[in-house]
């Protein structure tokens, strides 16, 4: 039966390492199962707690530990084949578990950034909470951008690499890389500039007077920010650009301003200031204007077929619907005033002299 096997080229089945070998692999399989299973209980147990912590550990945790946990099975049935069979197996086994590992910790905390960023935003907006959607995604990417650099430096580090030498030569290559990616770095730094000055939101309406750009933004990312417009067509703007236009943002305005001319026939001349009177007392008394705010109610002008004035105030509301109700209500109730004076609101008309022959 040896010959056999030797001559067929499964010798090896007869080694007493092989035994060894499966029994480890066995164990890494059943480790997998015990903690796959452990796993699933404690998160039964983490769901009925209030914190957002112990939810994002555990599902961060399953796919790296089973990884980690196949790596160091591995490399150790190479060191039992190097050890039985002299394969030097060993010497790509150990610098391959150095790099699983620190691989999977990586993983394991790219992960975990992840699902604790989504975490708290779920928990805040559960609970009625304002939350920066903004912030937190900034600080999501700028740590997951930290655990990949430091991964990759312990990495080149362990394999022999000289992290001094690595980063001088990342230092020239970065000149080089500048040049040629010039437009790429200046989204990135702009995008940077957002997410730091933070001069609008995830959520936020904005719009430029330099640009064609209105509407909601969608989403921020290092390269370009989407924006939803009001006609439903999303517009992709790279973030270098709005280090270089104004930037209005009407979502963080604290009052929406009411500002009107109102014109009245020539001969209610002798009306106007009752009339205007009127109107400035029925907005002190409105429940939805500001009285703390600038209010003008007055004459302003001869126009060529009115006699005008001109209302200017504010209103506590600024939710586009409910603002353009208010103002209704309120252009409505002037109505009223006036025909209530005798009065008429003006519209254009022209007088005809004929002169008698």
């Amino acid at each position: 039966m040896q010959d056999l096997a030797r001559l067929t080229g499964f010798d090896f089945l007869g080694s007493t390492w092989l035994s060894e070998a499966l029994f480890v692999l066995a164990g890494v399989a059943l480790l997998t199962i015990l903690s796959g299973k452990a796993l699933e209980r404690v998160e039964r147990v983490a769901n009925r707690t209030e914190t957002v912590w112990d939810d994002a550990l555990i599902r961060s945790v399953r796919r790296p530990l089973t990884v980690l946990l196949w790596v160091l099975g591995l490399t150790h049935v190479a060191g039992i084949i190097d050890r039985e069979t002299g394969a030097h197996a060993l010497e790509y086994a150990h610098p391959a578990r150095i790099v699983g590992v620190i691989s999977c910790l990586a993983w394991f905390l790219i992960r975990m950034i992840n699902h604790a960023a989504t975490s708290v935003i779920q928990q805040r907006l559960s609970s009625g909470e304002a939350v920066d959607r903004t912030t937190v995604d900034a600080m999501s990417k700028l740590g997951r951008i930290i655990v990949l650099i430091v991964a990759i430096l312990v990495i080149l580090q362990t394999l022999g690499f000289s992290v001094s030498g690595v980063l001088a030569f990342s230092g020239i290559g970065g000149i080089a890389l500048g040049f040629a990616a010039k437009d790429l770095l200046a989204n990135f730094f702009g995008g940077l500039m957002i997410y730091l000055d933070r001069p609008f939101s995830v959520g936020d309406w904005i719009r430029s007077p330099d640009k064609a750009i209105e509407g909601t933004v969608e989403y921020i990312g290092w390269r370009q920010t989407r924006i939803r417009a009001f006609n439903k067509n999303p517009i992709y703007v790279p973030n270098a650009l709005f280090t270089t236009i104004v930037v209005e943002n009407p979502s963080r305005m604290s009052h929406r301003r009411i500002k009107e001319i109102i014109g009245i026939r020539y001969r209610d001349i002798d009306k106007m200031a009752t009339i205007t009177a009127d109107v400035r007392a029925m907005l002190v008394a409105h429940p939805d204007i500001d009285n703390d705010a600038t209010m003008i109610v007055n004459f302003t002008t001869f126009s060529a077929s009115s006699l005008d004035f001109m209302i200017y105030t504010f209103t506590t509301m600024t939710q586009w619907a409910r603002y353009q109700a208010i103002k209704q209500d309120v252009l409505l109730k002037v109505a009223e005033i006036i025909a209530a004076h005798g009065a008429e609101i003006a519209f254009p008309t022209r007088t005809v002299h004929i002169e008698p022959n």
